[in-house]
């Protein structure tokens, strides 16, 4: 498959489309953006900001790019880019957008399997998070080759045009269904992927004295937006994890890291050695 960068940023204050110009993108009524020097786009206004520095922190930034570089949750990858290529060969000029891309480890995996695919199709990508350490780090995974477009962008307002977006992916994240209604038209697609009930029992089981196995997230207000389950799929597997360090990287990634109590934190530092399962849902909607 072929890959190339999204080329339907829109402007974060009037949506309308942005146009390159040397270094800088342009809209029609004169709002311009530089290029950033690891090469993404800062597309978060001040008026769109909710604090200073929003977003995940470098630090939580850092070790969810240790974590996921060390290939922990491939297949989760493997299954997001296996329903990509499903919908790219059905539709070979797709538009992805991660909307909360994070570090970039998912949208760029599925460039990667993508460019190793013999299938005839082209995906257009485009990432972008709140946090611009995220977006920072995303840009410096994927090099420079420019196969992918970064921005700092808040999802509420998301920085690509309206109704030109085909697949969104939602991994691990907060969808806010009227941004999605808004880039996409009819059938969009959405993909989320969440936590299944045994997501990390083993780790919840040191920090927690009671494990509750609460259920993926509801689809009501997806529903109300228009979209309709097309399918289900959960992903199961075991990873080992060998060390301390990796430990506290995997503990970084959740919410637990701040929520957890002090006999859970005192049980999570006497830990050097865990096996985890991870358990996730994957669930595929269509804007009908």
């Amino acid at each position: 498959m072929r890959v190339a960068a999204a080329t339907n940023l829109a402007c974060p204050i009037d949506s309308l489309p942005l146009v390159p110009r040397e270094r800088q993108l342009v809209c029609p009524r004169g709002h311009s953006f530089d290029r950033a020097r690891d090469g993404y786009w800062n597309l978060l206004v001040v008026q769109h900001k909710a604090s200073l520095d929003p977003g995940d922190s470098k630090d939580m930034v850092a070790a969810r790019r240790r974590f996921l570089g060390a290939g922990h949750y491939a297949p989760i990858a493997e299954k997001v880019f296996g329903l990509v290529r499903a919908h790219a060969l059905a539709q070979p000029g797709l538009m992805i957008a991660d909307a909360g891309c994070g570090e970039g480890y998912y949208l760029d995996r599925v460039a990667e399997l993508a460019r190793a695919d013999g299938a005839t199709a082209q995906l257009s990508l485009a990432g972008y998070d709140v946090s611009k350490w995220a977006v920072q780090a995303a840009a410096k995974r994927a090099g420079t080759d420019g196969s992918i477009a970064w921005a700092v962008a808040n999802s509420s307002h998301p920085p690509l045009t309206p109704g030109s977006v085909d697949f969104i992916l939602c991994l691990f994240g907060f969808p806010i269904w009227e941004s999605f209604r808004t880039l996409q038209s009819a059938p969009g697609s959405v993909l989320m992927i969440d936590p299944g009930p045994d997501h990390l029992l083993e780790l919840r089981a040191l920090i927690y004295p009671d494990v509750r196995k609460s259920p993926a997230q509801s689809l009501a207000a997806a529903q109300s937006h228009g979209y309709r389950l097309q399918h289900e799929d959960v992903v199961t597997f075991r990873i080992s994890l060998t060390s301390q360090a990796e430990i506290q990287d995997l503990l970084a990634m959740t919410p637990h890291a701040h929520r957890m109590p002090e006999a859970g934190r005192a049980a999570i530092a006497a830990t050097h050695a865990l096996d985890v399962t991870v358990n996730v849902v994957a669930r595929l909607l269509r804007l009908t």
